[in-house]
């Protein structure tokens, strides 16, 4: 599944840094990069990715909500919730809603490899 398309939805560039780069180094393309609820929004309109690593904690969004509107735009997207914050109820709540793995920051090759490899791919 190396060749799947990617969407980062974080607030800080660092993080969102980070992750493509070690996606790009997995052989995974980043289609869209979004900083906030509404930019996800927006962007997922127009790119069609497979995989959605998802920020829990967003300045203008919860993640565990935006989750929801995702799921109905793009079901076939597969979203992995990321957080520095190990709220377990939250991050239950997201899998619950459809999220298929939980990676906590910060990120490292390992822990991102692992949740791909959650996925099937």
């Amino acid at each position: 599944m190396s060749n799947a398309t990617v969407m980062i939805v974080d607030d800080a560039l660092f993080m969102r840094n980070i992750l493509r780069a070690i996606l790009k180094d997995k052989g995974y393309t980043v289609v869209a990069e979004a900083a906030s609820g509404i930019e996800t929004m927006k962007k997922l309109h127009d790119c069609n990715p497979d995989i959605i690593f998802l920020d829990i904690i967003l300045p203008d969004a919860n993640g565990i909500e935006l989750l929801g509107s995702i799921s109905k735009i793009k079901p076939q997207a597969k979203v992995i919730l990321c957080s520095a914050i190990g709220q377990e109820a939250t991050v239950k709540k997201g899998l619950d809603l459809g999220a298929r793995y939980y990676v906590q920051k910060p990120f490292s090759p390992e822990k991102i490899a692992e949740a791909l490899e959650s996925l099937g791919g």
